[in-house]
C-alpha cells in the first residue's frame, strides 16, 4: 500500500493498494489485446477521441487546482496554470498528429511499377513513469501522442500524485479511448520492476531522477529483450545575462517571471528551473540588489491559501537535503543574501524550505553543480562570453540554458547569441525568456539529462517505428 502524505500539514490524504505480480501480469496482458484492436482504429478517429480528451477534462467539476495543492505543496493559485498549458500541449500534439504519423511518400523517386512507403506503426505497450513536481504536464508528454500513435499505455504516477493519474486517464476514457488501452498502475518498486522487464512491454518513458534513469536501462538490459527507453531526467540550468543585457527588463523577466521567479516556482521543483546564473561583472552588484529585493517579498506559508505564492516542498526528506546543499556551500565560503528569520516557519523537520540567494559560490560547490530542487540559487560573477560558457557547460546536465543580451537594438548581440547557442551543451537555449516548453520545440537534453525527445512532431517519432513498404507492381515481362 502507498499513501499520500499532504506536504504543508504531513497528513495523510490518500491511500493505494498494490496489485500482486498476477494482477500487473494480467493487465499488460490486457494492454497488449487491447492495443491490438485499438491500432486498427482509424487515425482521424484516434485524433477525433483525443479532442474530445480534452473537452472532457476542461468541463471536470472538481477543484482540481486544490487537488493538486494538496498532492505536492504547490501553492494553490498557482496550480491552474499546469492545467491550462497541459490542455495547450494536448491540442497542438493533436494538431501535429495527421503530419507526424503520416506514411512518408517516395513517389517522386519511384521508377515506373514500383512504389515505395514508409508507415509510422505503434509500438504496442507504453510504460509510462512520471514523476510528482508536474504530473499533468509530464503525462501529457507522453501519454496522449503514445495513445495517438496507437499504442496502450500503463500510466504510473508518483506515490504522491495518484490523483492526478486517475483524472487523466478517467478523461481518456470518458472521450472514448477503451479501458485497457490506459491503466493507471499503483506499483511498489519491485512491482516497477517487473514491468520494466515484462516481455510483453514495448517501451519505458521515464521522467525523473538520474539515478533513477540508470536503474531503468540497467534493468531492461538485464531483462529479456531489446525494449526501447526514453528518459527525461533531471538539470541544472543556468542563466547568463550578458554585459549589454537590457537590465530592466532581464530583472522583469528572469527574477520576476510575472510575478514569480523562475527559479522559486513551483519550490524550484522543475528540471528546469534556473538555478545558477551568470551575471557579467558591470551589471552584477545591481542585479544582485534587485534580485534579494523581490526574494524578501515572497509569502512563504499554507499552499492552499490565495496569499501564499511559495509553499512547501514535496517532503521533510527532500528540505533535508536542499537545507544541506546550502549549508555545505555556506560552509565552503558562499554567503547567504536571506536572512534565516525572515521565513520563521522554515524550521528543521517541516517540508518547508526558505528561499536562499547565495552570492561568492564557485564550481567546487555542489550547489553551482548538482541538481538542487528547491528554492535556491547561486549567482556567480563573470568577466567575458568565454567564463560564462564555460561554467554554464560545467555541469553533468544539459537541458536548458538562457542568454539576456539587447539583441533587439544590436545586431551583434543576436550574433553572439547564436555563437553561444553553438556552444552550449543543452537541449535548448533561451533569448530573453526562460523555463518555457513551447510544445512545437523538441524538448531533448544532453548528457545526464536524459535521451529522447518528447513534444512537437518529433516526439512521435520514439513512440512509434518505421516500416518500409516495397511494391513491385509491374510483373510482366513483356
Amino acid at each position: 500500500m502507498q499513501t499520500t502524505i499532504i506536504p504543508h500539514t504531513q497528513k495523510p490524504l490518500v491511500s493505494r493498494t498494490y496489485p500482486s505480480q498476477s494482477e500487473l501480469n494480467l493487465a499488460i496482458q490486457n494492454a497488449s489485446d487491447a492495443q491490438k484492436v485499438w491500432h486498427k482504429v482509424p487515425l482521424q478517429d484516434r485524433i477525433d477521441i483525443s479532442r474530445k480528451f480534452v473537452d472532457q477534462f476542461k468541463h471536470f467539476s472538481t477543484d482540481i487546482s486544490l487537488e493538486l495543492s494538496l498532492q505536492i505543496g504547490r501553492p494553490v493559485s498557482q496550480c491552474l496554470g499546469e492545467i491550462n498549458t497541459m490542455l495547450h500541449r494536448a491540442e497542438y500534439m493533436i494538431s501535429v498528429a495527421s503530419e507526424a504519423l503520416a506514411d512518408v511518400s517516395l513517389k517522386d523517386t519511384d521508377k515506373p511499377g514500383f512504389k515505395r512507403y514508409i508507415k509510422r506503426t505503434p509500438l504496442g505497450v507504453v510504460f509510462a513513469i512520471v514523476p510528482w513536481n508536474f504530473p499533468y504536464l509530464v503525462t501529457v508528454n507522453s501519454v496522449l501522442p503514445a495513445i495517438i500513435a496507437g499504442n496502450a499505455v500503463l500510466l504510473k504516477p508518483s506515490p504522491q500524485t495518484p490523483l492526478a493519474a486517475e483524472r487523466f486517464a478517467l478523461a481518456l476514457t470518458h472521450a472514448g479511448v477503451p479501458d485497457n488501452v490506459i491503466q493507471v498502475v499503483h506499483l511498489s518498486p519491485s512491482l516497477t520492476s517487473f514491468a520494466v522487464q515484462h516481455p510483453l512491454v514495448d517501451f519505458i518513458s521515464f521522467t525523473g531522477s538520474v539515478s533513477g534513469g540508470h536503474s531503468i536501462v540497467k534493468l531492461v538490459a538485464d531483462g529479456p529483450g531489446f525494449t526501447g527507453v526514453g528518459l527525461e531526467l533531471g538539470g541544472k540550468d543556468p542563466a547568463y545575462v550578458r554585459g549589454d543585457a537590457i537590465l530592466g527588463y532581464t530583472i522583469a523577466e528572469l527574477v520576476d517571471g510575472r510575478c514569480k521567479i523562475w527559479a522559486f516556482f513551483n519550490s524550484g521543483q522543475s528540471c528546469c528551473a534556473v538555478e545558477r546564473i551568470y551575471v557579467h561583472e558591470s551589471l552584477y552588484d545591481e542585479f544582485v540588489q534587485k534580485f534579494v529585493d523581490v526574494v524578501k517579498t515572497y509569502k512563504l506559508g499554507d499552499p492552499t491559501k490565495s496569499e501564499t505564492n511559495l509553499g512547501p516542498v514535496v517532503s521533510v526528506a527532500s528540505a533535508e537535503r536542499i537545507r544541506k546543499q546550502v549549508a555545505d556551500a555556506i560552509s565552503a565560503g558562499a554567503k547567504p543574501l536571506i536572512p534565516e528569520d525572515l521565513f520563521s516557519i522554515a524550521i528543521p523537520y517541516t517540508a518547508y524550505v526558505a528561499p536562499q540567494v547565495l552570492i561568492n559560490v564557485n564550481h567546487s560547490m555542489d550547489v553551482m553543480k548538482d541538481e538542487t530542487f528547491g528554492p535556491v540559487v547561486g549567482i556567480q560573477r563573470v568577466s567575458s562570453d568565454e567564463e560564462a560558457i564555460k561554467l554554464m557547460n560545467d555541469s553533468p546536465y544539459g537541458l536548458t540554458a538562457s542568454i539576456w543580451t539587447n539583441a533587439e537594438e544590436n545586431p551583434e548581440s543576436e550574433k553572439a547569441f547564436l555563437r553561444i547557442v553553438d556552444q552550449l551543451e543543452t537541449g535548448t537555449v533561451f533569448l530573453n525568456r526562460c523555463d518555457y516548453l513551447d510544445p512545437a520545440l523538441a524538448w531533448t537534453g544532453v548528457k545526464d539529462s536524459g535521451r529522447g525527445v518528447s513534444l512537437s512532431k518529433f516526439g512521435y517519432d520514439q513512440l512509434t517505428r518505421a516500416k518500409s513498404v516495397y511494391m513491385k507492381i509491374r510483373t510482366s515481362t513483356t
